[in-house]
């Protein structure tokens, strides 16, 4: 049988498509990338905000048509959209067969064994587990240079907005030693940048009542893996930032100077009721406290316009730390009711079109950050680790699309017909575009 993969969301997301992906191969099933030749799909959902859970529900309906010419095509829902709907994917969409969860990933394989042999069974796979479901990977001999490693599952946070807790469970941290030897085993099928994945990783450990090593300790631990060239993490909570965690920025040697740490708003009052659980000068402390130890840091964000609540006040405020700080770039959204969370009881709420435009305003106020900062690279050198051919090609030479260790993209130009995938290349910034770096080799 063959199937197609289609995912939405975030970095665990890919992660865990990725893992299935491995698996269904290694059990026969075949991968298609022409949606018209699957026999079935497997759509894996993110629901955080309200736009991708809409795209599925549209995703769905149109899969429905590959019915009409194959009646035996199915489908199979994922993640968090399938942990909030639940079987009422059955009732909606009846080519739907299985709904699982983000703890029942790892039954996945093994019930679709079941749904071959039963063209009439339907499964839903959405109770969460206790512990972290360890799954069994089923690595090539030889991997791409970057790979995303999962430490933990769910969150306990209950931010006002959130619908995670409630989609991925609560917090799981996973074993230490089941981490580092995921590690290693990547490191030896060729992967040299490896980012560790959480939905809180500043909090990992705190679920085990002391039975298991600090974030801190974790990554230093991944830092001592022989060959591992970079290594990244995401995402971090502000409120969970230990001057640990702070310190190993300007200590280990394979840790890149980049950091996501999602602000959400600059206003006190917002945060507060966001449940939050810090202010925005305990952040631009951090933010302080980061740099002083690693000056070349890179820093990302998120941020959430039109919470309830929110006056124009409150909005300057979220304007005047992204001036403070100074964000490489940001992921920035207008705030949207989620079922069951806190926040959709909140009032007052902020018009449709109030949020659109203070939207609009603080993406053009990124966009000049951004700018001034891409700006800034030109004239330096870096190490940059090429990922793929450049989609767009100049005349003459070939294009290379690569990162450097702030994790922004560099496209370089070398005259080579050797496949420069995972090389590591030393470039000398040239020039800034929108929202990359051009860069030429240092010979």
């Amino acid at each position: 049988m063959k199937y197609h993969i289609l995912t939405f969301g975030c970095q665990m997301n890919v992660a865990d498509s990725g893992w299935l992906d491995r698996s269904l191969t290694s059990m026969g099933y075949e991968k298609t990338p022409d949606e018209d030749q699957a026999d079935f799909f497997i759509v894996n959902t993110c629901s955080v905000r309200e736009k991708p859970e809409q795209k599925v529900y549209s995703l769905l309906g149109r899969l429905k048509e590959f019915q009409e010419k194959k009646p035996w095509v199915f489908a199979c829902v994922g993640g968090c959209v399938a942990q909030q709907v639940g079987n009422f994917f059955f009732q909606r969409f009846p080519f739907v067969r299985l709904v699982f969860g983000t703890d029942g990933l790892a039954m996945v394989p093994a019930a679709l064994q079941r749904l071959e042999k039963d063209e009439h069974l339907k499964i839903s796979l959405l109770d969460f587990q206790d512990l972290y479901p360890e799954r069994t990977n089923h690595w090539p001999d030889k991997l791409g240079p970057q790979a995303f490693v999962n430490i933990m599952q769910g969150c306990d946070n209950f931010c006002a907005y959130c619908i995670v807790p409630y989609t991925r469970g609560r917090q799981k941290s996973r074993s230490s030693a089941e981490i580092l030897r995921e590690c290693r085993e990547l490191v030896d099928r060729g992967v040299k940048e490896i980012t560790l994945l959480g939905q809180n990783v500043n909090s990992y450990g705190q679920d085990k009542d002391g039975q298991e090593i600090s974030f801190a300790r974790l990554l230093r631990e991944v830092d001592r893996i022989n060959d591992l060239k970079r290594l990244r993490f995401t995402t971090s909570h502000p409120k969970d930032m230990s001057p640990e965690v702070i310190k190993v920025f300007g200590e280990l040697e394979t840790l890149c100077p980049q950091l996501h740490l999602p602000l959400q708003s600059g206003s006190d009052d917002i945060l507060k009721s966001m449940g939050r659980k810090y202010t925005s000068s305990k952040y631009l402390d951090l933010v302080e406290a980061l740099r002083s130890v690693c000056p070349d840091l890179a820093l990302t964000t998120d941020l959430i316009v039109g919470f309830p609540g929110e006056t124009d006040t409150d909005f300057q405020q979220t304007l005047n730390v992204m001036n403070k700080v100074g964000f490489d770039s940001c992921f920035s959204f207008k705030y949207s009711d989620r079922p069951g969370v806190r926040s959709s009881l909140m009032q007052p709420k902020v018009s449709e079109q109030e949020k659109t435009l203070r939207l609009d305003i603080l993406q053009q106020l990124q966009e000049e950050w951004t700018r001034k900062r891409l700006e800034s690279r030109v004239g330096r050198k870096d190490l940059v680790l090429i990922e793929a051919p450049s989609k767009m090609q100049k005349a003459g030479t070939r294009s290379w699309k690569g990162r450097d260790l702030g994790g922004r993209v560099v496209n370089v130009g070398l005259d080579s017909s050797d496949d420069l995938t995972g090389k590591i290349l030393e470039v000398a910034v040239i020039r800034a575009k929108k929202h990359s770096l051009e860069g030429e080799v240092i010979r």
